[in-house]
């Protein structure tokens, strides 16, 4: 099947199908409430700084698509959005892009003054693989080019390549790779839904790499995703594969807690919908929260409706930030939490 076939069925199964486990993790991290804020709505500051950029609040919409022809709409409206808001963003994975298939539904994103872009490439493409290793040092620059990419995201997805009927079977070489390329610029490295372990961040956060996107499990799965593409080409052994790998992985709370304290810029993504989910995974350490497939339909849309949904939750992220009685960032970074539910029980076993 084609990269951009494949592109579009993921999209079409994200807008239209269950594709998280269900259970809400961040819903489990609770904020103390302040019942005397001594703050003024108007002075409070959501503003950050995340890998040298400011930010307007700390929101980045994490990668979601490109290489397919609907994908230029969507980003689009995404990068529209996210340059009148003042937040980043991320572009799906640029393999389709660099290598020719609809490398407008990337570039498009330049056309819009969005203060903060990451990059894409995946970690099994740095590799040699059964058909070659897509990304050389050419083809790397050309990615950063492809959208103006201030960072790099190098995305680690083995889950998901295991489901995936075309998915690579090569993994080892990948950290070698990563820490060739965090010598030659600015990288982060990415989880796409099954989080990142204290284990991972300890092994990379001395070779040069800038930051982590945790992509916890809690949001989109992609063990799901290629669940319900298996059922439409009835491949019973993926099917069964993606049925039982639906919820794996280390929540996204679990893996922000693991990864905070190490100097590395950390993005909480993974089932962040709302703006109360974004002030506890600051309280809890995070730099930034990440979100993708809850502005999807939006994307799919309108730069205004993706712009709308943005604007509630950076003033549900002001309504947090006066009921903890945080000024900025900095004091919403020391507010008191508990954490309860499944999250608790995961993080009492670690």
């Amino acid at each position: 099947m084609a990269i951009h076939d494949r592109k579009a069925d993921h999209i079409k199964i994200c807008a239209d199908e269950q594709v998280s486990p269900g259970y809400r993790y961040w819903d489990d991290v609770k904020l103390i409430h302040n019942a005397l804020p001594e703050i003024d709505v108007d002075d409070i500051d959501m503003s950050c700084n995340l890998f040298g950029k400011k930010l307007e609040f700390p929101l980045v919409v994490t990668a979601i698509t490109g290489g397919f022809p609907g994908a230029e709409k969507i980003n689009s409206n995404i990068a529209e959005a996210c340059a009148e808001m003042g937040i980043g963003m991320g572009i799906g994975s640029e393999r389709a892009g660099v290598t020719g298939t609809c490398p407008d539904s990337y570039s498009v994103v330049k056309e819009y003054d969005v203060p903060l872009m990451i990059g894409n490439i995946g970690a099994v493409q740095l590799i040699d693989q059964k058909d070659g290793k897509t990304f050389d040092e050419d083809m790397i620059d050309k990615a950063m080019e492809l959208v103006n990419a201030d960072i790099l995201a190098i995305h680690l997805n083995p889950l998901q390549e295991m489901v995936q009927p075309e998915g690579d079977r090569r993994f080892s070489g990948c950290y070698n790779a990563i820490r060739g390329l965090a010598m030659e610029g600015p990288v982060i490295i990415k989880e796409t839904g099954a989080g990142i372990s204290k284990e991972v961040v300890n092994k990379i956060k001395g070779i040069g790499v800038q930051g982590v996107d945790i992509g916890g499990m809690g949001g989109t799965s992609f063990s799901a995703v290629e669940f319900y593409r298996a059922i439409e080409t009835d491949d019973k052994i993926r099917e069964r594969i993606g049925e039982r790998f639906f919820d794996w992985g280390i929540p996204a709370p679990v893996s922000l807690s693991q990864c905070v304290g190490n100097g590395l810029d950390v993005i909480a993504s993974g089932g962040i919908d709302d703006g109360r989910q974004i002030a506890g995974a600051i309280a809890m350490g995070a730099s930034c929260a990440g979100t993708a497939n809850s502005v999807l339909k939006e994307a799919m849309e309108s730069a205004d409706a993706v712009k709308q949904k943005l604007t509630i939750m950076k003033e549900e992220l002001r309504t947090a930030m006066l009921l903890t009685g945080s000024k900025d960032l900095k004091q919403l970074s020391k507010a008191k939490y508990v954490i309860l539910g499944e999250t608790k029980q995961w993080m009492d076993q670690l």
